[in-house]
């Protein structure tokens, strides 16, 4: 796109400007689109859980009661606490919403599309995920509350406690993949067993591809390691104290941090743009709509949780990380780089 603004005229520093800004926007307003479509995927499926309708009155199908409650969001009055620290109180919201969508600029959607193709894509999206907690955080401390305080602790030691086993299972990835390039994951994908594509096929990679889907859950707060905003305990956590579009920041920048771990989910375990079997005629469709095939499939899994699973106690959920998927993964790491040392690296030398 760049080459393209260089023809019609403009300087290497503008075309480059241009283009960027361009790449940003066509990924950020379909993200955000599909944040309102997801709400309204996950109202339904909860809906067909508990044998309800759901929305169903704006709009056709109630297509359109995500874009109603954004306008009725838009137009209520933002209501800061006398005792709140002002500046970190409205900031806070806006910290998690941003790096929701910065996390997106090193996706690959398919070969070659992607707004920053680096050599470090995984460990940007890693770093760019635990920035999240942030927004949490403050929101908590400078709400000045009682109820936001515990939350935005829990918050913290929770993100804290799954981002390490995380980091683990990542290596896995990383140490088969022999790269940090998401487009080189995904490409390192193919043809396992001759006709299958993704790393979910690898006996020793599937069980990680289970726990990154449960800690992925745990990272973005979602049922049951929803602890930060448990009602019965917290009333709404860190969200008590917000209103109006602050509240509806955090309600967006969850759902943009839920598709992101579903693509995650895709790329790293499950083939990403690439069709499920290798099989020549499935590569004529074209790799964005595979990737987003599995993006909803992984998003109607983390619905179906929701709607399925009691939430667990504090306890159990930080048992689950510490005792049970760190070691666990530690684990496999060391089994995947012995294989890898005895097969692809010819042994010890």
């Amino acid at each position: 796109m760049t080459a393209f603004f260089q023809n019609l005229g403009l300087p290497f520093e503008g075309a480059w400007f241009l283009s960027t800004i361009i790449g940003i926007l066509l990924i950020a307003l379909p993200v955000m689109l599909a944040v309102a479509m997801i709400i309204y995927a996950d109202r339904k499926i909860w809906a067909a859980m508990a044998l309800r309708r759901g929305p169903n009155v704006v709009g056709p199908f109630g297509l359109l009661q995500s874009f109603a409650d954004g306008l009725k969001v838009f137009l209520q009055e933002t209501i800061v606490p006398s005792a709140a620290n002002k500046t970190l109180f409205l900031i806070a919201p806006i910290i998690t919403f941003t790096v929701a969508l910065m996390a997106w600029a090193v996706v690959p959607f398919q070969v070659g599309v992607v707004l920053a193709n680096i050599n470090v894509g995984l460990l940007y999206i890693l770093a760019i995920s635990s920035l999240g907690v942030y927004g949490v955080v403050l929101a908590g401390w400078a709400s000045n509350s009682k109820y936001p305080f515990y939350s935005a602790i829990r918050a913290s030691a929770q993100m804290i406690s799954y981002e390490v086993s995380i980091g683990f299972i990542l290596i896995c990835v990383v140490l088969w993949a022999g790269s940090f390039n998401l487009t080189a994951i995904v490409e390192s994908q193919k043809g396992y067993y001759g006709f299958l594509n993704g790393n979910g096929f690898n006996p020793l990679l599937f069980p990680m591809a289970i726990m990154f889907l449960i800690s992925a859950m745990a990272e973005t707060a979602r049922a049951p390691f929803d602890l930060t905003e448990a009602e019965s305990e917290l009333v709404a956590g860190y969200q008590t104290e917000y209103s109006s579009m602050a509240f509806a920041l955090y309600w967006l920048g969850e759902y943009a941090n839920v598709i992101l771990m579903c693509a995650l989910n895709a790329i790293l375990f499950w083939g990403g743009y690439l069709p499920p079997v290798d099989w020549a005629p499935l590569y004529y469709v074209p790799g964005i709509l595979w990737l987003f095939a599995k993006i909803l499939f992984f998003f109607f899994v983390f619905s179906w949780v929701k709607a399925t699973v009691p939430r667990y106690r504090y306890d159990q959920l930080m048992r689950l990380g510490w005792k049970i998927f760190l070691p666990t993964s530690l684990l496999f790491v060391f089994l995947v780089s012995g294989f890898l040392m005895l097969t692809r690296y010819g042994g010890a030398q």
